[in-house]
């Protein structure tokens, strides 16, 4: 049976064009579609359970995976097969799960399956930045309740114009990176790096990303009604009791806008908030709690979310006490561990970071080998959040998806402000050991000062800040929030990071949990953020104010050197003899890479010893060194032979050369040692290469005078040089007939004894 397709596609304005197709495979899922461009193929399938589980909250899984079949690769590693995704393909699960999880309903709880996976890479495709479209394609031709179509699209800005979905040598040359994800009406999700843009250009970039994104909408709503729309499937929705609603609401609300006036810390807070639920349940019979105490919990919730929301946007006053663009009290401190190469420590409230950073060669570059793109990264920043930092225990089960998020977002955050001549391989480290409101800024924060501390020269330093809002659809009434608290994430409308420099915006993450948030607002939120980024950044330049001139005494210090591609074996020497003995006389790290461009080969030093970097410089410069035809130079005799001495250059120590016996005085030396001593220093003069021996020449004697009545020794006799043409000329030698002569000789062919198959046949 041919399966019937249906395709629409999208044109990108510029000759580039992206297919949405359904129809020909996966056709037992759900939904399925196939999104290609270029080369570039997408298959995303979605899946949905008609059974619920018994849990309060949406399990959806958001899987993206990049086959490295698709690109013609095998996977790295003994055994040859795809193993636990990379943080890349982390990265791309996080961005598509934060647009899709809010437009399911409350209390829909059935399990629900996104896979993608890339079957097809193109070059000049990055394929994450379809991804988004490839979900909600999918999921538009299956029958799960979902509010409505979303896409993503990422959109570079490259020599001043806007670019959707560039390719990988157009971001090379962009000074804004950002992923976007809307619906129709709606920006959801922001996500990018920019180079110290203003406010203004990043809400420029938003809205020309939604406008691509409409269009995209546009094709999956007349794909699904080519395909033939499905009917909603019925689910169980959740239970409603109005009358109990209103009844846990007059007993919670009052008491809940009073604890929340308070402005007390977390944890009275919290417990302050238990008290008042337990009196709730308390005041109702066992027959009632029996009947509906399962519902008693959800609207207490929404009841103390309601109390706290109304007191931020009626008196502008805050759970912990502060206005709504106030900053919480900080301290840090540098030089806080002896034996790290930098550190410091970053609180803020009752969130702390501990960051430290380690400096390396290339050879501690961060391998990234995917299907869509294999590279080094020289600057890579780890995130951790242990379980104690909120006060709780719970099982270590490896890195979260939420680690590598919070962790790639400090990273994006910090790595512009790296100069691009930054000799060392930098990672740093961030340890989470508090936390109530944006760790992940605290890191960006920590981060900067650690670098500072560890001697890495910024070219500016970098502060962190999250941002909240607070709306009322129905009053029109805003509030937006300036380092939010971990409550005032859960219960407000957005969550808004954004790090930056004095001069501008280095990396930004924003979702949105309303519809129809106004560029107005965002632009509002962009503008208090700067403010908190400032002042924050105030702090941070009080404990350190630029980097340390030099790294710490115990950390290594990093030379380059450049030496030409033909030298490259010489220097490692046979099987890495010469530079394995080279790092264990001098206690350094060499590493030797070459220059992709000019092929040169490029020598990192490595090492806490200066004298021992020095050496391996002096090392390289004797192998660089070039003496200069006609000059004089000191050499130092390290070798004594029958026939002259090794002398070797005082200014490039390694850098041999045989002064002959005939060079060394104008009389006739008989022995070398009358002459010169082991050891001693004396002047040459350099000859360059000797056209009889094709090796290089040095002379003692022509510095030296002549004595008096020398004379030079007469040609050597005719026996050893001209007399050759008495005896005939050496090319021949009378050998023309020689051959002719010996053949005369020879006996006929018949006559020669039979050879030995000869006699098998007789």
């Amino acid at each position: 049976m041919i399966p019937k397709v249906f395709r629409e596609v999208i044109d990108l304005g510029d000759g580039r064009t992206i297919s949405l197709e359904t129809g020909k495979l996966a056709k037992q899922a759900h939904g399925s579609v196939v999104v290609q461009m270029g080369k570039a193929m997408l298959l995303c399938t979605v899946v949905s359970n008609y059974k619920q589980s018994p849990v309060d909250f949406l399990p959806l899984t958001v899987d993206y995976r990049e086959k490295f079949a698709a690109a013609g690769r095998y996977p790295g590693g003994f055994f040859k097969r795809e193993a636990r995704p990379s943080d890349g393909e982390v990265l791309t699960m996080r961005l598509v799960d934060r647009v899709l999880r809010p437009l399911f309903p409350k209390d829909y709880h059935s399990e629900v399956q996104v896979m993608i996976q890339l079957m097809s890479h193109d070059e000049d495709v990055m394929p994450d930045a379809l991804a988004g479209l490839a979900a909600s394609a999918a999921i538009q031709l299956s029958d799960f309740p979902f509010e409505c179509p979303i896409s993503e699209a990422r959109v570079a800005r490259v020599n001043g114009e806007f670019v959707i979905n560039p390719s990988r040598a157009q971001l090379a040359d962009a000074d804004i990176d950002m992923m976007i994800g809307a619906s129709a009406d709606s920006v959801m999700m922001v996500e990018g790096e920019m180079d110290e843009c203003s406010e203004e250009e990043m809400a420029d970039a938003i809205k020309f990303a939604h406008e691509s994104i409409k269009i995209q909408i546009e094709a999956q709503v007349r794909l699904a009604e080519a395909f033939g729309k499905k009917e909603v499937r019925e689910y169980q929705t959740a239970e409603k009791n109005e009358e109990l609603e209103k009844r846990v609401h007059d007993l919670a609300y009052d008491k809940c806008y009073a604890i929340a006036k308070k402005g007390t810390s977390k944890a009275e807070r919290s417990a302050a908030f238990s008290e008042v639920k337990e009196d709730v349940k308390a005041s109702f019979t066992e027959e009632e709690m029996a009947e509906f105490g399962h519902l008693v919990g959800g609207y207490y919730r929404k009841a103390e979310k309601e109390a706290v929301r109304e007191l931020t946007l009626a008196e502008g006053i805050r759970l912990d006490g502060r206005k709504t663009d106030e900053i919480r009290p900080i301290w840090s401190e540098i030089d806080y561990l002896p034996s790290v190469h930098g550190s410091s420590i970053f609180t803020r409230g009752e969130t702390q970071a501990l960051a430290t950073v380690t400096l390396g060669t290339s050879r501690d570059a961060n391998k990234i080998d995917m299907p869509s793109y294999e590279g080094e990264e020289k600057f890579y920043l780890h995130y951790n959040f242990p379980p104690f930092c909120t006060g709780e225990a719970r099982p270590l089960r490896g890195t979260s998806r939420r680690e590598v998020g919070h962790g790639n977002l400090a990273q994006r955050g910090l790595k512009g402000m790296i100069p691009d001549d930054c000799p060392y391989t930098v990672r740093v480290v961030s340890e989470v050991l508090e936390s109530n409101g944006s760790s992940s800024m605290a890191t960006v924060c920590a981060g900067t000062m650690a670098l500072m501390d560890a001697g890495v020269q910024m070219t500016r330093p970098v502060s962190g800040i999250a941002m909240g809002l607070i709306s009322d659809a129905e009053s029109g009434k805003y509030a937006v929030l300036s380092d939010i608290l971990g409550d005032e994430d859960h219960l407000g409308d957005m969550d808004f990071k954004v790090t930056g420099t004095s001069e501008g915006i280095t990396a930004c993450q924003m979702d949105i949990k309303v519809k129809g948030l106004s560029y107005e607002i965002l632009v509002n939120a962009l503008q208090q953020a700067r403010a908190g980024r400032l002042h924050i950044l105030g702090k941070i330049t009080e404990t350190i104010s630029s980097a340390n001139e030099e790294v710490k005494e115990h950390a290594p210090k990093m030379i380059n050197r450049r030496i030409p591609n033909d030298m490259i074996g010489a220097f490692i020497g046979p099987g890495g003899k010469h530079i394995q003995e080279l790092q264990k006389e001098t206690g350094t790290t060499i590493v030797i890479t070459e220059d992709a461009v000019t092929e040169e080969g490029i020598i990192e030093i490595l090492g806490t010893d200066p004298a021992g970097i020095e050496q391996v410089i002096t090392r390289i410069e004797s192998m660089l060194f070039k003496p200069t035809v006609g000059e004089a130079y000191e050499v130092k005799v390290i070798k004594m032979l029958d026939f002259g001495a090794v002398v070797e250059y005082v200014e490039a120590p390694g850098n041999e050369v045989l002064l002959h016996v005939s060079e060394l005085a104008w009389e006739r030396t008989d022995n070398v040692s009358d002459v010169v001593k082991m050891g001693e220093v004396l002047d040459v003069k350099y000859f360059g290469l000797d056209p009889r021996t094709r090796k290089e020449k040095v002379s003692r004697k022509a510095l030296l005078p002549k004595p008096e009545g020398y004379v030079a020794r007469p040609p050597r006799d005719d026996k050893r040089s001209g007399g050759r043409d008495s005896r005939g000329s050496r090319d021949n030698r009378g050998r023309d007939n020689r051959r002719d002569d010996r053949r005369d000789d020879r006996k006929p062919r018949e006559d020669r004894k039979p050879r030995a198959e000869d006699k098998k046949e007789e």
